[in-house]
């Protein structure tokens, strides 16, 4: 944690996390892209630390080390002590969790209520829980779901995955005649209501959202690039060697004999089937979603909650052949991954470097109020970009953090769309300073006709380490004549 404190405080925020900072500044029960929790955990720490970036951050940290608990104390449930302990090496081991878990996204909510809610479900089929202890731990399942609801919506595939490993094994269908699963499933509903009756009002915009995200209609690529990159993906989050050692000891305790003594605890046996079928039906969910669109390495991060524990806990023969290589290569590039956060050492462009997309933005932020500020309208002078990750690093970094705009000329559409346009907020004749990609000229000349003066005002490198990250091109339009450009979500 204290790790991932440092790396909160001293990294500048990345795009989405402008995003999801711009989201705490307008509080709601939901938002276009996701659930709310993570623009809620902004608010607190930056209430506290003010817009930082470990003010921004903070939150995440903490649920993050919250997720982090809840799986070592998975494995030490199933494996005794030194279970939980190897659980702590392979989680210090895994780039995903040191870097990954430091930053403001939706993943560090969700993954705590994923993992809380995993170590509720072992506990709940344990047999030597009595029935009221049973159903207890499924209420806490229960409600740990439906706080997961509130920050990612694919907590729902976790929660159809433990339905799922309850109907496979003749042991747990047993769970399926008890109070408790049942309560469970109410208890998520009841605490996901906020997100329900929002989605409600907003024609399921999130929802739908997501759906299309993850299963639209096939996108760019090909099916066998898109599969090998999820692998790659995996690889780079979670290291080859712990992938590897966490798909061997999900199988193993898949085909394990339930009567055979192999090893581990008394009551443990239904409880790594659990997540073993969890994890198997996660990571599945994802590969079939890879046919049709890209996956996004984080996504299959819930299927890792649930294998981890068991890799932890495995047989004594699986963990000999597999453990010191794989901590060893992950430790190596967990160090990498630190570096690199800390001084560009990889042979990489900035361009093509994630860590890269973090800097730049201050500059900009000040290249664009300067500009406005010697613009010559003579009434106010807005602020805007055309991608909404653009408009929040501006209004993150600009003096006063002012409102900015997302055009959405040229992008994909966004929570801006929910919130006062600039053609709803303006006055006649009042000035936009606008941020633009390079390559968007065509954005530029449709602002044109809709003010009296365009020019273009400059460009700006965004870079890190004196290595051209990306370059905008800001455009100072004055006098705007009350119309927009046709198609526009933003149009009057």
């Amino acid at each position: 944690m204290i790790v991932r404190l440092l790396i909160a405080a001293l990294t500048p925020l990345f795009p989405d996390e402008a995003y999801y900072w711009e989201w705490s500044r307008h509080l709601a029960a939901g938002y276009f892209d996701h659930p709310p929790a993570v623009a809620w955990l902004i608010a607190a720490g930056t209430a506290l630390l003010g817009p930082t970036s470990l003010g921004v951050r903070l939150g995440a940290v903490i649920a993050g080390t919250g997720a982090i608990g809840c799986m070592v104390a998975i494995a030490k449930r199933l494996g005794g002590d030194e279970a939980g302990l190897r659980a702590a090496l392979l989680l210090l081991c895994m780039p995903f969790v040191i870097p990954g878990l430091a930053v403001a996204t939706t993943d560090a909510p969700a993954l705590f209520a994923i993992a809380a809610a995993l170590l509720c479900v072992v506990a709940a089929v344990d047999p030597s829980s009595g029935a009221a202890t049973s159903a207890a731990w499924w209420i806490a399942a229960g409600a740990a779901l439906g706080m997961g609801l509130l920050a990612k919506l694919t907590v729902g595939i976790v929660g159809a995955a433990i339905g799922t490993a309850l109907l496979i094994r003749p042991s747990l269908r047993r769970q399926l005649r008890t109070r408790g699963p049942w309560l469970a499933v109410l208890g998520a509903a009841i605490i996901a209501t906020p997100l329900i009756w929002w989605n409600a009002h907003h024609d399921w915009i999130s929802v739908r959202f997501q759906l299309s995200h993850g299963l639209g209609a096939p996108k760019r690529g090909s099916v066998v690039g898109r599969e090998l990159s999820l692998l790659g993906s995996q690889f780079a989050l979670v290291t080859p060697g712990i992938f590897v050692l966490a798909l061997a000891s999900a199988w193993q305790s898949l085909t394990a004999d339930p009567a055979a003594a192999d090893g581990w605890r008394n009551g443990a046996r239904d409880g790594r089937f659990v997540l073993a079928a969890i994890g198997s039906i996660v990571f599945a969910f994802f590969v079939y979603s890879a046919l049709r669109r890209p996956v996004e390495a984080n996504w299959p991060a819930p299927a890792l909650l649930a294998v981890i524990p068991l890799a932890a806990a495995a047989s004594p023969p699986l963990l000999r052949r597999l453990w010191r290589s794989s901590v060893a290569i992950g430790a190596c590039l967990v160090l990498i991954a630190l570096v690199q956060l800390a001084l560009p050492i990889l042979p990489l462009p900035a361009s093509r470097d994630p860590v890269a997309r973090a800097y730049g933005w201050s500059a900009l932020a000040m290249a664009v109020d300067s500009t406005a500020r010697a613009s010559e309208s003579r009434q106010r002078v807005w602020l805007g970009a055309d991608r909404y990750q653009d408009a929040a690093e501006i209004a993150l970094h600009a003096p006063g953090n002012p409102t900015v705009f997302a055009l959405n000329l040229g992008g994909r559409r966004n929570q801006y769309e929910l919130w006062p346009s600039f053609a709803q907020s303006a006055s006649r004749g009042d000035g936009l300073v606008v941020a633009l990609d390079t390559g968007s000229s065509d954005v530029a000349e449709r602002l044109r006709p809709h003010f009296a003066v365009a020019r273009s005002a400059g460009r700006v490198a965004l870079t890190r380490a004196s290595d051209t990250v990306s370059v905008r091109q800001l455009w100072s339009f004055v006098g705007w004549r009350g119309s927009w450009p046709t198609g526009s979500p933003g149009r009057r």
